[in-house]
C-alpha cells in the first residue's frame, strides 16, 4: 500500500506547518480501496501513516 506526502502548507497566524496527506483504504466488505485526505501538522504525518492517530 503506497502513502504519500503530497503538499506541505503553512498557517500563517499559528506558525505551524501543516502536511496533507493521502492514504490508499481498503474496505472490508468489497475489498476496493478508496483514498482518504488528511491535512495534519508535520510532526504527526508518520503516527498518521502508522495508524496512531484516528482520524
Amino acid at each position: 500500500m503506497a502513502k504519500k506526502v503530497v503538499a506541505t502548507l503553512k498557517d500563517k497566524t499559528k506558525q505551524i506547518a501543516l502536511t496533507k496527506v493521502i492514504r490508499a483504504v481498503k474496505n472490508d466488505k468489497s475489498g476496493a480501496y478508496s483514498f482518504k485526505e488528511d491535512i495534519v501538522p508535520s510532526d504527526q504525518v508518520s503516527d498518521l501513516i502508522a495508524g496512531k492517530l484516528d482520524r
